[in-house]
């Protein structure tokens, strides 16, 4: 005969051995991200002891490590700006500011805030972007004193993106020209979204001088500011290293190796698309890369 309490002592060792399981799985993530931010923050003392920067990041990714290992996809929020000028203000006013920027950019208002907190720190600024900084990233760069990109590096253009509704948004530029075009015939809608988009086309283009002038003189300010905004380009062209030379941007090509070194503690997340791999070749074999 079957020993009934046996039984019932295995079933409860079963679910106590099945929520244990559980809750490892569970936490697993969480441990994930406090090993790689403890790999961080060793790489950013590594860069700051040897460059001499404050060194800050501004990186969104959709990294595995959120919760229960769901992907957290990130864009330049309120709370990036608290914690970034809560940075730059703890920064003492003679120490140099290195900050790294991949993002695709987004609310106007907090990267507004953090470019003005950058480019009112009294020492150099720069920014460095090793693979893009668009929109608001960009905006953030131009506050600084020099943006290192590296070769294959873009930045984007600035031409405000107005809500149309909860799920859409449409560049200021072209609700401005459809409304031209459309003339009396516009619905009211749209009346009222071009009054919007000329007023924060005109809000940015003034930033953006206020950002460069000292960098460039004001004509030339304004002529970046234009060029920048009014739609000549869709909001996802990318800007190079060369068209930002062009442009007139304070920009180098160079990016210590250790930049590249961090990115790869912002692991992506996990996606159904074939993935990228290869052989590493030694780091010597990079030889666009010198040291600043």
């Amino acid at each position: 005969m079957v020993d009934t309490g046996q039984v019932q002592d295995l079933g409860s060792l079963f679910w106590m051995l099945f929520a244990l399981f559980f809750m490892i799985m569970s936490l697993s993530p969480m441990f994930s991200f406090y090993r790689l931010r403890a790999a961080r923050l060793n790489m950013l003392a590594r860069l700051e002891k040897k460059y001499g920067y404050r060194f800050i990041t501004l990186i969104h990714r959709a990294e595995r490590v959120g919760l229960l290992g769901l992907p957290i996809y990130r864009f330049i929020d309120i709370d990036d700006s608290e914690a970034v000028l809560r940075a730059i203000r703890n920064t003492p006013p003679d120490k140099p500011i290195a900050l790294i920027i991949h993002t695709p950019g987004g609310l106007v208002l907090a990267a507004s805030q953090i470019a003005r907190a950058l480019k009112r720190h009294p020492a150099k600024k720069i920014v460095i972007v090793p693979h893009y900084a668009m929109s608001g990233g960009t905006l953030i760069a131009l506050a600084a004193d020099e943006i290192w990109m590296d070769p294959n590096a873009v930045l984007g253009p600035l031409d405000p993106q107005i809500a149309v509704d909860q799920a859409s948004h449409m560049p200021a530029p072209s609700i401005i020209k459809a409304v031209e075009v459309k003339g009396k015939e516009a619905s009211e809608k749209f009346l009222v979204l071009a009054d919007i988009a000329k007023k924060s086309l005109e809000e940015v283009q003034e930033f953006i001088v206020e950002l460069t002038k000292d960098k460039m003189g004001e004509e030339k300010a304004k002529k970046l500011a234009e060029e920048l905004t009014v739609g000549k380009w869709t909001h996802d062209y990318p800007i190079t290293y060369e068209k930002a030379r062009e442009l007139g941007l304070p920009v180098k090509d160079t990016i210590p190796e250790e930049v590249y070194m961090l990115m790869e503690l912002y692991p992506q997340a996990p996606t159904h698309k074939p993935g990228v791999e290869y052989i590493p070749y030694p780091v010597h074999h990079r030889n666009h890369n010198r040291n600043p």
